[in-house]
C-alpha cells in the first residue's frame, strides 16, 4: 500500500484550478466511452432473479447512476439509483421473474451534464419452486428492551415476489396484524407503537407465483418500558447534494434536542462504509482528513438516547471536486488532468561492470520519488531527487508529482509506474550459422551470453530487429551488429565466404518437386579471381558422372539416363586462376 511521505516543496506553481459550474451544448462534445454490461453481459437470457448486476469501470467518470425497466430507458423497476463510484447493484428485493429487463447506466459528473448511456438487455429465467424463508429478522429473535416504535425489517428471500407479515403477542397470534400482504418490501412501520414489556411474536412467509414458502419459524422480540425516540437528523454542512466541498471539511448537522448521541457511517457508494463505520460522536460534527478529490460520498447519521436509534433515517450525499482532475475542457471537450504525463519505460538496463549506475527522471514534474519493492510488494523510499542509483535487478516504482495550490491549500498531484530494473552487458558474438540456399543466404546468430539485444545488418546505425535470424539475404560477405538495447554496447564481425567451403552446396533433392533438384555451385561473390570454369563430379569408385560449368542448370543426379541412389558424391571443381577444390555431398530424394 502507498504511504503517505511528507512533502518538500521544491517550488511552487501556484496554480488555481478552474472549476466549471455549468456547459452549453450538447452531450456528444465530450467523446465518453460508456461501460459495457459485465455481469448479467447484455443480450443474456435465463438470469437468476437474485443476480447482482455490474458494469466496466470508465476512466475519468467519478460515479454512476443505474436504471432498471421493462422497456429501453425505462425506470420502473429503479429509478436513477446513484451508486457513487461502485460498479456494482445488487436489487434488494431481486428482480422479477421470466421479464425483459432493460439497464441504463448514467455516467455522473460533478462539472458537467451527466451521459445517458444507451440501454443494454437481459431477461430473467422462470421461477420453478416457491421461495426460501427469509435468512434474517430485525429484531433479532430473543432480542430484549426494543424500543415500542421499533420498525419490523426482514433480508430478501431469493426468489420471493412478496411477503406475508403476522404480528401477535402470543405464539401463534394476530391481534396486531391479521397476515398483512406487504408486497415485495423489506420492511414495516406498524401504524401504532407496540405494547410496551410484552413478547411480540413476528412471523414472515415470502411467496411468489408457485406458492408460499414453507417451514417459516417465528421470532420473538420482547419491547422496553415506554420511551421517547430521538428524531432523525439532516446535514447542514455540507449540505445535502453539495459540490465542490473541500477535501478536509467539517461535517455538521442538526442537534437533536433528546439526543445523547449520533451513529454515522460514511462510504463512497450507497452500500459502502469504507470511510467512517458506525462511529459514535456526541457533538453534532467531526473533521474528517483527506477525503479523496473528484468522488461522491455518502452518509447516514442516526441520534441515539436511552430509548433507542432514530427510526427511518435517510442516507445524504456530498462531493468532492478539489483535486488533480479530470475536468472538462469546453474548448477542446477533452477531460484535462494536473498529474505528469510520464514517459519512463516499463523495462531499464544496468550495464555489468560500468561504473556509472544513475538513472534520471525524463519527465517534467515539481519533485520524483523513486521506490525499491521487495518479494512481498512492500515498497522502500531509495530517493527523493530527480535522480537515483540502482545497482540490483528487481521491481521498482518510479513516481513524479506537481504541486498545485487551490484556495490556500496545497496539494500534489502524483503519477507513478512499476518498472523492471535488468542487469545487462556488451555482447559477445559466439558463432554465426549460415545457411546456403540457391540464390541467397540464411545467418543464424548466437551470442555468448543471453541479454536484452537487437540485431542489424551492414549497417551500425540499422535498422535493427529483436529477431537473430536474417533470412534471404544477398550472396556476397555482410558485417552483423548485435547491440545491446539498455546501450552497454555494440558487437560485430564481418561475414566472408571463402570459396573452398562455401558456394558448395552440401546436399541436393532430385525428386521433381522443383524445389533444389540440381546441384550447382553457388557463387557468394563474383570476382574473376575466384570464378569456377568447371566441375567435374564423381562417385565413391572414383568414376566420373558428371561434368557440369557454372552457367548450366547443374547434375540432375542421373547416369545415363538413370537416376543414381541416395549416397555421398565427390566433386572436384577448378577456378579460373587454376586453383583445384575438392568436396563431397549427399543425394537425397
Amino acid at each position: 500500500m502507498r504511504k503517505n511521505w511528507d512533502i518538500r516543496l521544491p517550488r511552487l506553481l501556484g496554480l488555481p484550478i478552474f472549476f466549471i459550474a455549468f456547459l452549453f451544448g450538447t452531450l456528444k462534445t465530450l467523446a465518453q466511452e460508456c461501460p459495457a454490461l459485465v455481469s448479467p453481459v447484455d443480450g443474456t437470457s435465463m438470469v437468476f432473479v437474485d443476480s447482482s448486476i455490474s458494469w466496466e469501470a470508465v476512466t475519468g467518470v467519478p460515479g454512476y447512476i443505474i436504471s432498471l425497466g421493462t422497456s429501453s430507458g425505462g425506470n420502473d423497476i429503479l429509478n436513477e439509483q446513484n451508486v457513487g463510484a461502485s460498479t456494482n447493484y445488487t436489487p434488494p428485493t431481486g428482480l422479477p421473474e421470466n421479464t425483459e429487463i432493460f439497464v441504463t447506466i448514467t455516467l455522473f459528473f460533478f462539472n458537467q451534464p451527466n451521459i445517458i448511456c444507451d440501454s443494454q438487455r437481459f431477461t430473467t429465467a422462470a421461477l420453478s419452486e416457491v421461495p426460501d424463508c427469509s435468512p434474517s429478522i430485525s429484531p433479532a429473535d430473543n432480542s430484549m428492551d426494543i424500543n415500542t416504535a421499533t420498525n419490523i425489517i426482514w433480508s430478501a428471500a431469493p426468489g420471493a415476489s412478496g411477503y406475508h407479515l403476522t404480528i401477535g403477542t402470543t405464539l401463534n397470534g394476530n391481534e396486531i396484524l391479521d397476515t398483512i400482504d406487504v408486497e415485495n418490501t423489506l420492511s414495516y412501520n406498524p401504524t401504532i407503537d407496540l405494547p410496551t414489556e410484552t413478547d411480540i411474536y413476528i412471523t414472515i412467509i415470502p411467496y411468489n407465483r408457485i406458492g408460499l414458502a414453507t417451514g417459516c419459524s417465528t421470532s420473538v422480540f420482547t419491547t422496553a418500558a415506554a420511551a421517547v425516540l430521538p428524531l432523525c437528523s439532516s446535514m447542514i454542512s455540507p449540505f445535502n447534494g453539495e459540490t465542490n466541498v473541500p477535501l478536509s471539511p467539517t461535517l455538521e448537522w442538526k442537534e437533536i434536542a433528546n439526543a445523547t448521541g449520533y451513529r454515522v457511517s460514511i462510504g463512497t457508494s450507497p452500500f459502502e462504509t469504507n470511510i467512517l463505520e458506525d462511529a459514535i460522536l456526541f457533538n453534532p460534527s467531526t473533521t474528517i482528513i483527506d477525503f479523496e478529490p473528484n468522488r461522491t460520498f455518502f452518509i447516514t447519521i442516526i441520534p441515539f438516547n436511552e430509548a433507542g436509534e432514530a427510526i427511518g433515517c435517510i442516507q445524504e450525499t456530498f462531493s468532492t471536486l478539489l483535486g488533480c482532475g479530470p475536468y472538462f475542457d469546453p474548448v477542446s471537450g477533452e477531460l484535462l488532468v494536473l498529474n505528469p504525463s510520464l514517459k519512463f519505460p516499463d523495462i531499464i538496463s544496468i550495464c555489468r561492470g560500468n561504473t556509472s549506475d544513475i538513472i534520471t527522471a525524463p519527465d517534467d514534474a515539481d519533485g520524483y520519488r523513486w521506490y525499491k519493492l521487495d518479494s512481498r510488494g512492500n515498497e522502500t523510499l531509495i530517493s527523493s531527487t530527480e535522480n537515483v542509483s540502482i545497482t540490483e535487478e528487481g521491481e521498482y516504482i518510479y513516481e513524479a508529482y506537481d504541486i498545485i495550490e487551490d484556495s490556500g491549500r496545497l496539494f500534489e498531484c502524483a503519477s507513478s509506474k512499476v518498472f523492471q530494473a535488468t542487469i545487462s552487458q556488451a555482447p559477445v558474438i559466439e558463432n554465426i550459422d549460415i545457411q546456403i540456399s540457391v540464390n541467397s543466404l540464411n545467418y543464424i546468430i548466437s551470442t555468448v551470453t543471453n541479454g536484452n539485444y537487437e540485431y542489424a545488418l551492414d549497417n551500425e546505425n540499422g535498422p535493427y530487429q529483436d529477431s537473430n535470424r536474417f533470412n534471404k539475404i544477398s550472396l556476397q560477405n555482410h558485417t552483423v551488429y548485435v547491440r545491446d538495447k539498455g546501450g552497454c554496447g555494440i558487437a560485430q564481425r564481418f561475414v566472408e565466404h571463402d570459396l573452398t567451403v562455401n558456394g558448395f552446396p552440401n546436399f541436393f533433392t532430385p525428386n521433381g518437386d522443383g524445389i533444389n533438384d540440381f546441384w550447382q555451385f553457388i557463387p557468394p561473390f563474383q570476382t574473376e579471381e575466384n570464378n569456377v570454369s568447371v566441375i567435374f563430379i564423381f562417385d565413391k569408385f572414383g568414376s566420373i558422372l558428371a561434368q557440369i560449368t557454372p552457367n548450366t542448370d547443374g547434375w540432375n543426379g542421373n547416369f545415363n539416363g538413370k537416376a543414381l541412389p541416395e549416397t555421398d558424391y565427390w566433386f572436384k571443381a577448378f577456378s579460373t586462376n587454376n586453383k583445384i577444390i575438392k568436396g563431397h555431398f549427399a543425394l537425397k530424394r
